[in-house]
């Protein structure tokens, strides 16, 4: 099994949410007494999300890239970045270590092909819905068209995420809200959501939606544990 190496903290809630589903994948996939080999570097939140709205990109790129080599030179094999947002930070990480990192819009990519969606809506932080780093891999890679909720919707999403999810708060309204989201982009022509922050989950799942959900949580932490027992 080949070790994998967490960026955490971003935030803690689905942190540790990718550290069940690595736990419970492994297991079922060797047996209940077997466990993922990992290593967690979690980070201060406050500090992140205080760099994001200062659109300060270079400083976040420097600190996730000097985790990423740390969490190298401690013996990870592949590296996992639990958030989606800071997969803004791959290019300048990837200059800087040998491993391999596992991009998360790569994995959502496969798994909306996997549905037999060609037209998604993205749902995310502000950052992952509105810049070009995520939509750029689903559409050049995968031909997936990307659908984002209006300025005043992606506000909302972006509120919530940080507001309340951030902090395991989890309302219903704040669901409703995503879900009226999501009725409005598959009158649109949506046949899937893509869960675009790892957060989301805890809010939205397959059994609250009438088209596919790629939960991009789940399916990063279940691409990693394919990789690592390949």
């Amino acid at each position: 099994m080949k070790k994998i190496g967490l960026i955490g903290g971003i935030t803690w809630q689905s942190t540790q949410l990718y550290y069940e589903l690595l736990n419970t994948k492994v297991a079922e996939l060797l047996g209940d007494k077997n466990s993922c080999s990992c290593i967690i570097e979690s980070v201060n939140f406050s500090e992140i999300s205080d760099k994001q709205g200062k659109g300060d990109w270079d400083s976040l790129h420097e600190k996730m890239s000097d985790i990423a080599l740390g969490l190298q030179n401690a013996g990870a094999e592949v590296l996992l970045i639990c958030a989606n947002t800071m997969h803004l930070s791959v290019p300048k990480i990837e200059e800087k270590i040998e491993i391999p990192v596992l991009h998360i819009a790569d994995v959502a990519g496969e798994a909306v092909k996997s549905k037999g969606c060609q037209k998604v809506l993205l749902l995310g932080t502000k950052y992952t819905m509105e810049l070009d780093f995520y939509k750029d891999i689903l559409k050049n890679k995968f031909g997936i068209e990307v659908l984002i909720p209006s300025a005043e919707d992606r506000d909302m999403v972006h509120g919530v995420i940080y507001n309340e999810l951030a902090k395991g708060i989890v309302s219903e309204e704040s669901k409703n809200k995503y879900l009226d989201i999501i009725g409005k982009a598959k009158k649109e022509g949506a046949e899937g959501v893509i869960l675009g922050c790892t957060e989301i989950p805890l809010l939205i799942q397959q059994k609250d939606c009438d088209i596919a959900v790629i939960d991009t949580t789940l399916e990063h932490a279940y691409a990693a544990v394919n990789f690592a027992l390949a």
